[in-house]
């Protein structure tokens, strides 16, 4: 992408956002003034009317704007497995943080940078990159914990409050740049970032050195609370600071949140405040890293030739790199080869989730899918709600032909996920290989809703609309839905 395209960027942002922000790292961008200028912004109001700060309110709406937004503008991961490692991760983070709402809502961005944000009213971006930065789950935590600092201490509602006539570039401003973070890269990223260091050094568009220190101090005080090293802190500090030392262009999270030896010293002398003890490594994380690895390789097969090196020389965890080559040999279809490494995996850990899965899809990859399917049974009697085992089932069903079954569980499963556009996706595809016309355009819609193309989602509710004639109650329901959606459009919401 040129550096023309990227500010043809800024501006169709900046004439299609309504509303959005970002509390956490992020390449910041410089906006055109005569764009915005141009621009009919129709934001609503930010300030709770009685007190002069953002309510609370506001800031969900805000946050369930910006998510729809961003989801339209950014390749972003559907994968369960990793969805639901830090998911969990970040409801174990949360429950023992300050937020006093602990509704959380994840977005994994498919981008090898490290980067992380949160937005107000409880979104968390997390860039897959941040994976490859991280060593342990400690450190990631470190991050995620920072961010939930952010959020807690309300920080985008104290500076709205401080600087109330620049909140709206600063939001259009913050928006363009994660989209910017997310899908621009090399020379074009580095040009975009020298091409407006002196809007990265506005006061405006970052936390404030205050902020960033309370954010540091809290989050490691909810890390240590949760059970995590809060060592880990300072440590993922001087990761990131030493992964600047041989690149011209720095992590787009040290952009917002800049690293210093005053800051890594800070941290690491708060750290040695609390009682030095053992904290076990989570495995879980090195299997979602080796995935991530894998996924962020040229070709599947130099995924199998840098975890046969691992495996024969050097790993920080050998379990995490043998799953890594299992993938990546399944991947290349090496079935028999996939089957020989995963044995002794199967045999440590039957029961885990991520080898549950593994296993299926190497019977996928062999054609055996009645054999996929009574793992996949057999695993969600003992856990019937599992997120990534309901959404692989459905997936290996539709391949079999199971499109009746496929649409029970798939209905079942929205109804716990409401806000995944991945399930409503799978949803629409296995109604219409079943004949369900009416329910493709249900579904339709709303994966268009939670992705922001309201045109789209109208289309698809007046499509049902046709279809549900003689039903009342049906009718009347996507009647409703319409008015909602027709009421985002107009509030560009």
């Amino acid at each position: 992408m040129s550096l023309p395209s990227l500010r043809q960027l800024s501006r169709k942002l900046l004439q299609t956002t309504l509303l959005a922000t970002t509390l956490g790292g992020a390449l910041i961008v410089g906006i055109d003034n005569h764009a915005l200028a141009a621009s009919n912004l129709n934001l609503p109001e930010l300030g709770d009317a009685s007190s002069g700060i953002v309510s609370r309110q506001k800031e969900f709406e805000l946050g369930q704007t910006w998510l729809r937004l961003y989801r339209s503008q950014v390749p972003t991961s559907s994968d369960p497995l990793l969805h639901d490692y830090v998911e969990q991760l970040l409801t174990q983070l949360a429950r023992h943080s300050e937020l006093k709402d602990r509704t959380l809502e994840l977005i994994v961005v498919k981008n090898p940078s490290m980067n992380a944000f949160a937005v107000p009213g409880g979104v968390v971006g997390v860039h897959t990159g941040l994976f490859l930065f991280a060593q342990n789950e400690d450190q990631l935590s470190s991050v995620l914990a920072h961010e939930l600092a952010h959020l807690s201490q309300r920080h985008f509602a104290r500076g709205v409050e401080q600087r109330q006539k620049a909140s709206i570039p600063t939001m259009a401003a913050m928006l363009a740049s994660l989209v910017l973070a997310a899908t621009a890269g090399g020379d074009a990223g580095l040009a975009a970032m020298t091409a407006t260091q002196a809007a990265a050094l506005d006061s405006q568009l970052r936390f404030s050195r205050q902020n960033e220190q309370e954010a540091d101090r809290i989050g490691m005080k909810t890390m240590v609370s949760a059970g995590k090293d809060p060592n880990a802190v300072p440590e993922m500090f001087e990761s990131m600071l030493r992964s600047t030392r041989y690149s011209r262009r720095p992590p787009e999270f040290l952009l917002t949140h800049p690293v210093t030896e005053s800051r890594i010293a800070d941290s690491r002398n708060r750290a040695s405040q609390y009682p030095a003890r053992q904290y076990p490594d989570n495995l879980d994380f090195h299997l979602m890293r080796a995935r991530i690895r894998l996924k962020h390789e040229n070709t599947p097969q130099d995924g199998v030739k840098r975890f046969v090196s691992e495996l024969e020389g050097e790993s920080s965890s050998p379990e995490a790199s043998r799953y890594g080559l299992v993938l990546a040999l399944t991947a290349t279809n090496q079935t028999d080869r996939a089957r020989e490494a995963f044995a002794p995996l199967k045999e440590k850990s039957p029961d885990k989730t991520a080898y549950i899965l593994a296993e299926v899809d190497i019977e996928v990859a062999d054609d055996n899918l009645g054999k996929a399917l009574n793992l996949l049974e057999g695993s969600l009697k003992q856990w019937p709600q599992s997120h990534p085992l309901n959404v692989r089932y459905a997936e290996v069903l539709m391949k079999s032909g199971e499109y009746a079954l496929c649409e029970e569980v798939l209905q079942e499963h929205v109804k716990r996920r409401p806000k995944d556009d991945y399930v409503w996706y799978l949803l629409a595809e296995v109604h219409g290989l079943a004949g369900n016309i009416l329910g493709v355009h249900q579904a339709r819609a709303e994966y268009f809703i939670l992705n922001g193309v309201y045109d789209k989602a109208q289309q698809q509710l007046r499509n049902a609309l046709k279809l549900s004639q003689g039903n009342y109650h049906q009718t009347a329901l996507l009647e409703e839905r319409l008015k909602q959606v027709t009421h985002m459009q107009r509030k560009k919401m």
